[in-house]
């Protein structure tokens, strides 16, 4: 029946230039997963978490853009229910939604409710005017232009998306689909409706320019991309909504401070008027716009946050507390907080271990605790746990040498917070969860425990992740079981032989070597004593991938050091 319903659209629309739904899109959603399911599954539950941020700050038809692609999300993770839910509710707000009535017919084919299913397809018929003949041309371009556009809004949330390769063609797909929608919906399309598919170009163009900007030929194949970037977020200032025109300032100054890359300033920077125009301006101008809008200075917070403006989003943070210090209403701000707080511990901690400063100040770490125990009281959730682990870490080691346990208190807290964490749908798929658990186990002399979450870890990457962090910790955990068998090394020594033959199916072969290198000059004494033992059992394969470590043939790349953070 599925099989005979999408032969019947596409039959049905075989002379339209496009097709409504989001289930025959060109998406990896759409296909079979390139890695195991439980990944896939992951990834999209993480998807859905994150839109529904999104949902909160759109408004007017967009709004049903973020709720199409929840359904959709929902039908991939197998709540069809759900997905029916949200696809109904569209139809009932929006019944011109050409999009939720093509994806409620396929839910419906999928639950085996044939003619529900039929009616949906015939009501996408009469929308798009091919039954009646003389439906308003001008009613089927407005609907098939914001179809266009919802078609759009979903291509840069793809799943699987291992490369910046595949990235640039999502985000390309969606611009494409933009600029169709544009042209279907002329002036049937209000001004500012427009502006609101306008600015989603404008990040996608933003992005599209970091992509490019690595690349040998940069500064050719990015002007195209600066240039419709920055006249589309011109043109989006003259928005009606005080959120949109905020972030619009904010994004041109984005712009503003990337013009320095190029030999020559892009011509857009000049046909816009923002010769003189400095950066600051702009981040001012858009902090000045939202000053007594607690939501829209958390927006820009988070902007800030990620471009590594963290004193800048330190100060909007406070703002936004200012004017709404409630926990329960303003818990996005807290969050932010303890964030920033977190990063720049990291980063002092990165700078003290290289000898560039002194010892990181842990009332960093105190500040962060106290703004996510604000959260937790009123919000709990995956990911504030996850990182309210990550902070009782900190407190727990050394602040130089992570190895060494100065607090099992706060140790033991972060492995309750982990354990918190775990209750939460997909809480057991996040390699980053089992990592950390697994240092906390290991600080507390739990080697085979911490040996498990460390393999966990690995298991749970994305095929081809070249971050081999779980491999370091589980190839020192490996070892140090050995250390402590005596009379009985046989069990640690066959858990390493099988992870590191595992390790070498995963990552490439100069990854692998790097960990095994890296392992013998930190713990040389006991590498030679395994080394020992491996040649009293007559495993030399696993012996002479050591010894290819140190030959001074090979040359040494520096390595750096990874640290796992959820965001």
């Amino acid at each position: 029946m599925e099989e005979e319903n999408v032969e019947d659209l596409e039959s049905l629309m075989e002379d339209m230039d496009y097709i409504p739904g989001h289930f025959l899109l060109d998406l990896h959603l759409n296909c079979d997963p390139v890695g195991p399911m439980k990944l896939r599954h992951r990834d999209t539950f993480l998807k859905q978490e994150s839109l529904q941020c999104e949902l909160e700050a759109e408004a007017g038809y967009l709004q049903y853009a973020v709720r199409n692609l929840l359904g959709l999300l929902a039908f991939h993770l197998d709540h069809l229910d759900k997905a029916e839910e949200i696809f109904r509710s569209i139809c009932k707000e929006d019944p011109g939604n050409l999009n939720a009535w093509a994806n409620l017919g396929y839910v419906y084919d999928k639950l085996g409710r044939e003619l529900d299913a039929t009616e949906c397809v015939e009501k996408v018929s009469h929308l798009m005017g091919i039954e009646s003949g003389e439906a308003s041309q001008e009613e089927t371009r407005q609907l098939a232009a914001r179809c266009l556009a919802e078609q759009a809004y979903v291509y840069p949330y793809d799943v699987e998306l291992d490369s910046e390769e595949e990235l640039r063609e999502r985000l390309t797909s969606a611009l494409t689909l933009y600029n169709r929608a544009l042209d279907y919906g002329g002036h049937l399309i209000s001004p500012e409706e427009k502006r609101s598919w306008h600015f989603k170009m404008a990040t996608l163009y933003i992005r599209l320019d970091d992509i490019v900007k690595t690349h040998d030929d940069s500064e050719y194949s990015r002007l195209s991309h600066y240039n419709k970037g920055l006249k589309l977020l011109r043109e989006t200032l003259e928005s009606e909504r005080k959120q949109q025109r905020a972030l619009s300032w904010c994004y041109i100054g984005i712009m503003l401070e990337r013009k320095d890359e190029f030999t020559t300033v892009p011509m857009s920077v000049h046909d816009c008027g923002y010769s003189a125009t400095d950066p600051l301006t702009c981040f001012g101008t858009a902090i000045k716009l939202a000053s007594d809008d607690a939501f829209i200075l958390n927006l820009l917070a988070r902007m800030f946050f990620l471009l590594g403006k963290h004193e800048m989003a330190t100060g909007i943070c406070n703002m936004a507390l200012s004017v709404l210090p409630d926990p329960e209403l303003n818990w996005q701000a807290y969050c932010t907080h303890a964030k920033i707080n977190m990063v720049l511990y990291a980063r002092d901690l990165e700078k003290a271990k290289h000898n560039q400063a002194g010892i990181p100040d842990r009332q960093k770490l105190t500040e962060a605790r106290k703004h996510l125990d604000k959260v937790l009281k009123v919000r709990p959730c995956l990911r504030t746990h996850l990182e309210m682990a990550q902070i009782y870490y900190y407190m727990g080691v050394d602040a130089l040498q992570e190895t060494l346990l100065v607090d099992e208190a706060a140790i033991n807290c972060a492995l309750v917070s982990l354990s918190q964490a775990l209750q939460f749908e997909q809480g057991d798929s996040l390699p980053d969860l089992h990592l950390l658990r697994g240092r906390c186990l290991l600080l507390k002399g739990e080697e085979q425990n911490a040996a498990d979450c460390f393999k966990s870890a690995m298991e749970l990457e994305r095929p081809g992740s070249t971050d081999t962090t779980a491999l370091r910790c589980l190839l020192e955990a490996l070892l140090a079981l050995f250390m402590q068998a005596g009379s009985d090394p046989e069990p640690a020594i066959t858990q390493m032989e099988q992870w590191v033959q595992k390790a070498e199916e995963k990552y490439s072969e100069c990854a692998v070597k790097d960990e095994l290198r890296c392992l013998y000059r930190m713990r040389t004494a006991e590498v030679t004593e395994f080394s020992r033992a491996l040649i009293r059992t007559g495993r030399l394969e696993l012996v002479r991938r050591l010894l290819e470590t140190v030959t001074p043939k090979q040359s040494v790349k520096k390595r750096v050091k990874t640290w796992s953070f959820s965001f």
